[in-house]
């Protein structure tokens, strides 16, 4: 087997909270594995853990937040250990992130040529004419039109959905191997987010970038992913092959998002799911999600689930999954 492009085992982040009296644990036991030219996709209701995932895999945690266990093996080399200093020089060139709001990522005093610019000016050494031509081909890319004349211009003069191709190019501009994509289509509207869906996969082919899909869109998670990671509470509760997921759920949360999502042309009212999530600084005892969960039976409400193997390269964190299985020590690489 071909070692992955990245490989996050067992890993935990946690937070302290104000003097450091409660310990939340925000990314639970999180394992997960990427091949190059692959798209994952991380799933899951707000403040489930999706996005602390992705910022401790690029070693931008705040400042309460630290990782107290588990590997990031990136290439081999186990991000987690490393130093701030040798992080820097992997985000940009080697990782790259897409944030879910533009503006917030876009500096409105520099022009675009200038923030598209920066990461092939510190990660691939270009300048002059090579570095503008550079920002000239990354702006067409992304199909921004007339790119030489709007490279000279800044981010409040753009369109929301330029703004977040922009975002994209300048995610581009290091020539990274992987681009974190943290609900990069939120704030757009439902033609400018197919376009820009679209924009991403043909990128993808081109340059053979694997792809992290954090969102709580099914749809986008059907169109754009190979692989889906449901998480819940910190946790990933069921891992597995696209097709597989949304031909045979497995876990009644999984199962739930499922029956959530709108029918075209059905009448019917929408199924939901009862409660709330549950708040990381005192989960209940048992699995997490039992409170919630309509098929919960009285062991769910006192021991937590283990990884269930599912024969098919995935895993389900549920006890309702059936006991003869291989317990897994966390879900395959493949």
């Amino acid at each position: 087997m071909t070692t992955p492009l990245l490989h996050v085992a067992d890993l935990q982040t946690h937070f302290l909270t104000f003097r450091g009296t409660r310990v939340i644990k925000a990314v639970d036991g999180v394992s997960f594995a990427l091949d190059d030219g692959e798209t994952l996709g991380l799933v899951g209701e707000s403040g489930c853990g999706k996005t602390t995932t992705c910022l401790s895999i690029v070693g931008l945690l705040p400042p309460a937040g630290r990782i107290v266990g588990g590997s990031i093996e990136f290439e081999g080399e186990d991000l987690a250990r490393l130093s701030p200093r040798a992080l820097r020089r992997i985000r940009g060139r080697r990782i790259a992130m897409i944030l879910q709001d533009p503006m917030a990522s876009l500096n409105p005093l520099f022009t675009i040529y200038r923030q598209v610019a920066e990461p092939a000016f510190f990660h691939q050494r270009l300048r002059g004419r090579s570095l503008k031509e550079r920002v000239r081909s990354l702006l067409g890319a992304v199909r921004i039109p007339s790119p030489a004349a709007r490279m000279r211009e800044y981010p409040h003069q753009m369109s929301g959905g330029m703004r977040q191709r922009i975002v994209g190019a300048i995610a581009l501009s290091g020539g990274p191997q992987l681009i974190i994509a943290d609900e990069p289509t939120t704030n757009l509207d439902v033609t400018i987010q197919a376009q820009y869906l679209d924009l991403l996969k043909e990128l993808q082919r081109e340059t053979g970038v694997a792809l992290i899909f954090v969102t709580h869109d099914l749809g986008i998670v059907a169109k754009m992913c190979d692989k889906v990671a449901v998480m819940y509470a910190g946790k990933i509760v069921e891992y597995r092959a696209v097709r597989a997921l949304f031909s045979d759920p497995k876990h009644p949360y999984t199962k739930a998002l499922l029956a959530s999502v709108p029918k075209l042309g059905s009448k019917e009212p929408l199924d939901t799911i009862p409660g709330q999530p549950p708040n990381l600084a005192s989960l209940p005892p048992g699995c997490p999600f039992h409170p919630r969960c309509a098929v919960a039976r009285p062991r769910c409400a006192l021991e937590e689930p283990r990884n269930f193997n599912l024969g098919d390269g995935g895993m389900a964190r549920c006890w309702l999954v059936d006991h003869e299985v291989e317990v897994a020590h966390g879900p395959a690489n493949s």
